[in-house]
């Protein structure tokens, strides 16, 4: 592994497709097509760096963790997961940028801990959800069901054909032990103690100020929705959880009309030269993490809205039946050593009330339980989809 300046974005795709999650989450668009990618075979990292007024070695020293994840991670998990079959079981996804951090330390933790007995699969959040839909939630049965889901988002804990049938049931429990979460984040805790969290995803503006020719640098989630940015606005669509996340709050403080909005302030497909250059994006909203990307001293500057960076959790569901046999585990997956890399190494806060998060002090706005348990998430979310894409379309 060698990523180098001068290799074209195909080349890199082509040679290592766990970088493609990278690439989508710095504002590429529409990799699986070929057109795209025939047009990005003549475009270097350097160039594209360059265009999007980024640093360049810092979106290498992404890449390359991507593909270090992606090595060494598979062999992990087998290995793991073949030692205790006859254990409890734990499934999710983990956040790509800590993923190898939390398996080492959940390794080490094991270790330590011999007789905890677990077989687990917990791959890169960039792997999507749909294997744990398809594989074992949709097959209604609780026996089949892990006994332990880390994971971020809204769909799939909350949609009713699919987690949240055996929330209703009262399958899962807290059991973290922890009373009261970060001090930022105490209306993060569940009220009713079915959902343990463990920490969350910001999403911010990155803005081009090179691109906005007069208009005022966005401090809101409202200025964002301005009919002056119309396709000028790229969002995380391929992140499924914080696009959702962004989608239900819009819709819960501005309504519908404003989530037509954003998809008519969404930038349309165009030539990749096009959408790296001067005529790019002026806001991309993206995850907290990737503002490591951004060049020193150049016009791409990060921006963490003043009513708060819309957030996704970071959930954590255990079965109120196996809670003897996750005890252990849930304290660790909660604990401080496990919230210190979400938080330090990912930039992705904490809810643990002995890490000192490096957002302490920004707001975050979050949908609330009381939204949460007072309407149908899912259904919410697929007529966001649908008005959202309205907006795109019109």
């Amino acid at each position: 592994m060698n990523i180098k300046k001068d290799m074209n974005i195909a080349e890199i795709l082509n040679n290592y497709p766990e970088t493609k999650s990278v690439f989508i989450n710095a504002g590429f668009k529409e990799l699986d097509n070929n057109e795209v990618l025939a047009k990005l075979s003549t475009i270097t990292l350097k160039e594209a760096m360059k265009l999007k007024k980024s640093d360049v070695d810092s979106f290498i020293k992404m890449l390359e963790e991507a593909i270090t994840r992606n090595q060494e991670i598979d062999n992990i998990t087998l290995k793991e997961s073949k030692k205790a079959s006859e254990g409890v079981t734990v499934t999710g996804l983990l956040p790509c940028p800590v993923r190898i951090p939390l398996l080492e330390g959940f390794k080490k933790f094991l270790e330590e801990n011999s007789d905890v007995k677990v077989s687990y699969e917990l791959k890169a959040a960039s792997a999507g959800l749909n294997w744990l839909k398809e594989d074992v939630i949709k097959a209604d049965n609780i026996d089949k069901l892990s006994d332990m889901f880390i994971s971020a988002g809204f769909d799939l804990f909350f949609e009713k054909e699919l987690m949240g049938k055996f929330k209703e049931r009262k399958i899962f429990k807290d059991i973290t032990g922890i009373k009261e979460y970060n001090k930022e984040f105490i209306d993060l805790k569940d009220p009713y103690g079915d959902y343990s969290m463990l920490g969350v995803v910001p999403a911010i503006f990155l803005v081009n100020t090179n691109n906005l020719n007069g208009m005022e640098i966005p401090k809101t989630w409202e200025d964002i929705l301005k009919p002056e940015f119309e396709r000028k606005i790229s969002l995380p669509v391929a992140d499924f959880d914080l696009f959702n996340a962004i989608l239900v709050n819009i819709y819960k403080n501005y309504g519908e009309e404003a989530v037509r909005r954003l998809g008519k302030n969404l930038m349309s497909s165009m030539h990749p030269a096009e959408m790296l250059g001067s005529n790019g994006p002026t806001v991309t909203i993206m995850p907290y993490f990737f503002s490591k990307m951004i060049k020193k001293d150049g016009p791409m500057i990060p921006i963490w809205p003043e009513d708060g960076a819309i957030i996704s959790p970071i959930f954590m569901l255990t079965k109120a039946e196996k809670k003897d046999e996750l005890k252990k585990i849930a304290e660790f997956m909660s604990g401080e050593s496990v919230g210190t890399i979400l938080s330090h190494q990912g930039l992705f806060p904490s809810v643990n009330p002995k890490v000192k998060n490096v957002t302490e002090g920004k707001p975050m706005m979050w949908v609330g339980w009381d939204y949460i348990y007072s309407n149908n998430i899912g259904e919410i979310i697929r007529n966001c989809e649908k008005i959202f894409n309205e907006g795109v379309e019109g």
